[in-house]
């Protein structure tokens, strides 16, 4: 398949004149920065391909901010061993970057984003690249290549080269990279508290202070050219609205479904009252008719997916039951599951305008944690669907709804199996909080609506039901035993989590969507 020349494309649209500009400045970004060099390609040395990456930058309310164009390397084919080794770079949980928001509301911390011009070409090179030049800004002829000195987008490296040079500068910096999440660093000094999720080039400051904010961004200037983006309010993707008055944060998506609807063609859709159909199941299709075939051939399936995970991994819990159901059909979907992914799409056009709230609550303790489990919940495996829930203030910061690695005999065990998913999350928030300097010295409460699995939570009973289960189930009735960790039981009406486990009919969903922090808001 011969790749369309992107650069030709934009050089001939309506908006010639600002990629023309965009390109031009990528351009000169990179030869400021002295990311190349030019020189003939050694003999039976290979040229990396490169290519141009044209897209438009907007604002929340989907306005356009600016054009943006990159030079991109064709990583593809790079040779393993040769022009790359590792390439592993960390990038932050989403619950970590929730957490440092639902703190800043809660606590008022200020919040500040800086975005990386150009973040890549500032990793050093540590292997021989030669790389094509750029289309349209070719040079001294044929033969004539570029030698790269820093790293490159598209490079299989680039990333983890980039990560490096920012840590060393962090760290020169006063800052500490946290164990809990690589991709996070802090600084504590004379009552001082600075957070910095870093997510590739998007960095977010959250702080008690004000002027160690400005003050980082200044020396962080001072190392790389940077745009400083002032009050946070975009934050990859999700709006950011604050009310310093009521010590909140909301988080909302609104705009990414406008567009994820439109490009879809369900922007004039009907809205639905749930995600699902209350009590639908969903099965593999073992053979398709070829209408079926022909008709899913034109059906963008996984992409539709794949774009409704990135919205249920961000700001919206109440959809990730349902979409973690649809992507267990991406090898061999059927109309019935596109019927499926369309009914969900009909359900965000009525929701668009709900975001994720943070602010305090009459909890007694910083976060509040929830499980639950489906038994058999998948008819295709027999294995349950667990999930638990994480809140902070009135906010879900944490959640997760996936079926279970084995089949569970019985409610008690797919309950039992969901809270040890739950403790583990527990023991990471009670670390990562303990990074930031906020020690949680009080048991934890995991709220579970099974009686049974609490009692197997604390003590070895129901032994001739569990037996089998492996060692390392145990381990959450150890850590209930050394107090951290406290099984509480709540009903059924009151378990938030119930709508990650099962489709459930309007009023039962609603609950559990105001449960989980998501507020409708003014659309704007």
């Amino acid at each position: 398949m011969v790749e369309p020349n992107t650069y030709k494309q934009a050089m001939n649209s309506p908006d010639s004149d600002l990629w023309a500009k965009a390109c031009d400045e990528e351009i000169n970004s990179l030869y400021g920065n002295n990311t190349w060099e030019l020189v003939p390609l050694p003999p039976g040395r290979k040229a990396v391909g490169c290519k141009w990456v044209f897209k438009v930058k907007k604002h929340a309310d989907g306005s356009i901010e600016r054009y943006r164009a990159r030079v991109v390397a064709k990583g593809f084919s790079q040779c393993p061993g040769v022009d790359y080794f590792e390439v592993f770079a960390p990038t932050f949980r989403m619950a970590s970057l929730r957490t440092v928001i639902a703190l800043s509301a809660l606590k008022d911390y200020h919040l500040h984003s800086i975005d990386i011009s150009c973040a890549f070409p500032n990793g050093d090179l540590e292997e021989e690249i030669y790389m094509q030049q750029p289309p349209g800004y070719e040079q001294m002829g044929s033969g004539i290549v570029c030698k790269l000195k820093k790293s490159l987008y598209g490079l299989k490296q680039a990333a983890r080269q980039w990560n490096k040079k920012l840590h060393v500068t962090l760290v020169e910096l006063g800052y500490r990279r946290m164990e809990s999440d690589r991709s996070v660093y802090v600084y504590t000094k004379d009552g001082v508290l600075v957070v910095i999720p870093v997510f590739i080039d998007d960095i977010t400051l959250a702080s008690n202070s004000q002027s160690k904010i400005d003050s980082t961004i200044q020396e962080l200037q001072s190392h790389f050219k940077l745009r400083n983006l002032g009050p946070t309010s975009l934050l990859l993707g999700m709006k950011v609205t604050r009310d310093f008055s009521k010590h909140s944060i909301s988080l909302g998506q609104r705009q990414y479904i406008i567009d994820m609807l439109e490009k879809y063609g369900h922007a004039d859709c009907l809205p639905v009252s749930t995600p699902m159909d209350p009590g639908s199941t969903l099965q593999r299709t073992q053979s398709l008719t070829d209408e079926d075939k022909e008709y899913m051939s034109k059906v963008p399936y996984i992409s539709a997916v794949g774009s409704l995970t990135y919205l249920a991994q961000c700001t919206r819990p109440d959809i990730a039951y349902a979409v973690g159901t649809l992507a267990r059909y991406n090898s061999n979907p059927s109309p019935i599951h596109w019927k499926a992914v369309k009914h969900l799409f009909r359900y965000l056009k009525g929701t668009m305008d709900y975001e994720l709230v943070y602010q305090p609550s009459d909890e007694k303790e910083l976060f509040v944690t929830y499980s639950d489990a489906n038994h058999g919940a998948c008819k295709d495996t027999g294995r349950s669907t667990g999930a638990y829930v994480v809140k902070i203030g009135t906010g879900a910061i944490s959640w997760s709804s996936k079926l279970q690695s084995v089949v569970a005999l019985s409610t008690t065990e797919a309950e039992y199996m969901a809270a040890v998913e739950a403790g583990k999350e527990i023991k990471w928030m009670r670390s990562l909080l303990g990074e930031f300097g906020i020690k949680v010295t009080q048991p934890s409460t995991l709220n579970i609506d099974n009686q049974s699995a609490i009692s197997v939570s604390k003590n070895p009973e129901h032994h001739g039901r569990m037996k089998h289960l492996d060692l390392k189930y145990y381990w959450l009735r150890d850590i209930v035993e050394a107090g951290v960790i406290t099984p509480n039981h709540v009903g059924t009406n009151d378990m938030i989590a119930d709508c990650l486990t099962k489709p459930l009919v309007r009023v039962k969903h609603e609950k559990c969507r105001d449960g989980l922090g998501l507020v409708k808001l003014n659309s704007s």
